[in-house]
Formats: structure tokens, sequence, C-alpha cells
């Protein structure tokens, strides 16, 4: 049996078809799209009409790919960057009547309940009370847990796309002391409580997913990813404290030469380090693990272990409303 799932993220639309034979979702196939959402919404801001456009195109080839490869229908959603914007039931309606696929936004909560799954899966039982970090490009996800579900999830506006439009452009670059020591202040009045419940926890294992977290990671010594997903990746707030002084002394253009920070990325690397190093000085972790394993790997365990049912009932819950009303003419109009 071949399952698929479409993740519409804050720069790319990526597509995973996995195998789901034994309960593990084995990777046959993945296909990335840039869009790059989080460079043309502001936050708060509405999906632009050729955003929109781009993003039906991204999502009706990824399920075409999907169907080619064995995986028709493969549930989709949309994180922070089309979930606060206030066109999002347009946004959704669109793409659904245009593609055939019900894109759904998913609460934050739900995100960081998803990925904890995922990374539970991935670490195993040995790794016991386990702390989760994801940064997104519009938000932070923190979870806790002691079993295959978290007992602990937050969602924070505190992602890196976000935080970048409001404390790093239209400014200097490099960003001046003032304008981090302001971010700084910004993510510890947001994470002060969060963070105070994960110290109160105690987690045995701590681990961090997502690409920002990646990247920083290889920025900050981690084994660079050809060596494969089964080497271990760690990352020390230490080094990426060090990391944060790093990029702070770059211009956003320049960051893109350092190990492991992407083009496309640069910009938004030091918020994102910013928040991470943050992040692990309030929660008292003096490490993590980088995991491989995130989001689109719970949606596909889910799938897996509790049946496609469980989907629509998220679609139901969240965005029936949206994804079943009529598309405006004005969008709808465009071509295929």
């Amino acid at each position: 049996m071949r399952i698929s799932v479409v993740d519409v993220g804050s720069n790319t639309v990526r597509l995973m078809v996995a195998d789901a034979e034994g309960g593990v979702p084995l990777p046959v196939h993945t296909a990335k799209w840039r869009l790059r959402l989080s460079e043309q919404v502001r936050p708060g801001g509405p999906v632009p009409k050729e955003a929109v456009e781009r993003l039906v195109e991204a999502v009706a080839d990824a399920s075409r790919t999907a169907e080619r490869w064995g995986a028709p229908g493969p549930p989709a959603f949309a994180t922070a960057v089309v979930r606060a914007a206030p066109n999002r039931c347009e946004v959704l309606r669109t793409v659904h009547a245009r593609t055939g696929v019900p894109l759904c936004t998913l609460p934050g909560e739900v995100e960081a309940e998803l990925t904890f799954l995922g990374a539970r899966r991935w670490m195993g039982w040995r790794s016991g009370p386990l702390a989760l970090l994801d940064i997104g490009g519009g938000s932070l996800e923190v979870a806790f847990g002691r079993g295959r579900l978290p007992g602990f999830v937050a969602s924070l506006p505190l992602g890196a796309a976000r935080l970048t439009h409001e404390f790093l452009a239209g400014g200097r670059d490099p960003a001046s002391r003032d304008q981090i020591r302001a971010l700084r202040r910004r993510v510890r009045h947001q994470l002060r409580d969060v963070a105070a419940r994960i110290r109160w926890e105690g987690p045995r294992t701590a681990v961090a997913t997502s690409r920002t977290f990646q990247q920083l990671g290889r920025l900050c010594g981690a084994p660079p990813g050809r060596h494969g997903p089964f080497t271990e990746r760690r990352m020390r707030r230490r080094d990426l404290g060090e990391a944060v002084g790093r990029l702070a002394a770059l211009p956003a253009a320049e960051r893109a030469r350092l190990p492991g920070i992407s083009a496309p990325r640069s910009a938004q690397s030091l918020a994102g380090a910013v928040v991470g190093h943050t992040a692990m000085k309030l929660t008292g972790l003096e490490s993590v693990t980088l995991c491989p394993w995130a989001i689109r790997e719970g949606v596909l365990l889910r799938h897996i272990e509790d049946g496609p049912s469980w989907w629509a009932d998220v679609v139901r819950r969240s965005d029936e409303a949206a994804v079943r009303a009529p598309v405006p003419l004005r969008l709808a109009s465009a071509s295929n």
C-alpha cells in the first residue's frame, strides 16, 4: 500500500509518497515546489491572487504526481502562513475547486501533536519523556509527552519568516544590536510560560525538527545530509549561541555562504537562530537531537495507525465550511 501527503509550508509545497507496509512510512518519492509564500504574505496580510494561482498549480501538480506513484488523493494541509491570512477561507475554497484536493489548515496545536508523533516514532520509547521544538515560517511549535502523543502542546507566533518581517526587514543589513535585542525580548516574552512548563516536566530527551533547525544544526557542525537519516545529529546550545553571532555579523545575502544555510532561507536564518537559542536557554536544554521525522511523517503515521477516516474528521472540523463553499468568481475565472 502506498500513501502520500502534501505539505504547504511558508517556503515550499512538499509531496511525500511512502510505502506503508509494516506500519512504517518508508519514502519512495519526494518532490517540492518553491513558492516562497512568506516573502509575499506580510504577517496578518492576505495571500495575493498571484500566489494563490501558483499554489493551485503546485497542489495540482503534487496531486498528479502522487497518483502516478500509486498514492492518489493525498491529505493536504497548509501551515501558519495560510492559516493566519484573513483570506484563508477563499484560498482553501479555490484550491479545492480547481484541483479537487481538499486543502485544509491545521490548528497549531494539531501541528505540534502530529510533529511529536513523528519524532516519538523516530526516537523510540527509550527516549523517555520527550520535549519537541519546531520552528516554522510563521510559528514555533512546542510539545512534551511521555506517550505516543503529547500531554502538552503550544503554538506561538514565533516563526522565522514572521519575525524577520517584524524585526529585521526594511532596516539595516546586517541587523543592528538594538534590532536583535528587541527580537530576543519578544521571543522571551512569548515563551516564558511555555518554557516554565517544559522545565517543570523535566524531559529526558529533547528533539528539534524543521528545515530551520536542520540548517542551523549543520552550521553548528552536525554531519551533512548526504550521510543519511540514521546518522546521529545533535546541536548544543552553546554552539547555537555562537552561530547567532556569526549570522548577525553578515548581511542576509552573505549568510548563504555559511555551511548549511541555503540562499532561500538566508534572510530568515538569523531570526530562526535567535528563536532556537532563546527557546533552548529558557527551557534549560543544553542540547537537542535533530530529528528527521516531523509533521509529514506524523500525518502518514496517523493514516496508517488510525485509518483514513481520521483525516476526513480533521478536514470537517477545521475547514468544512471553507472547503465546500462556492469559489469567488474573480479567482475561479483563471485558467488551469
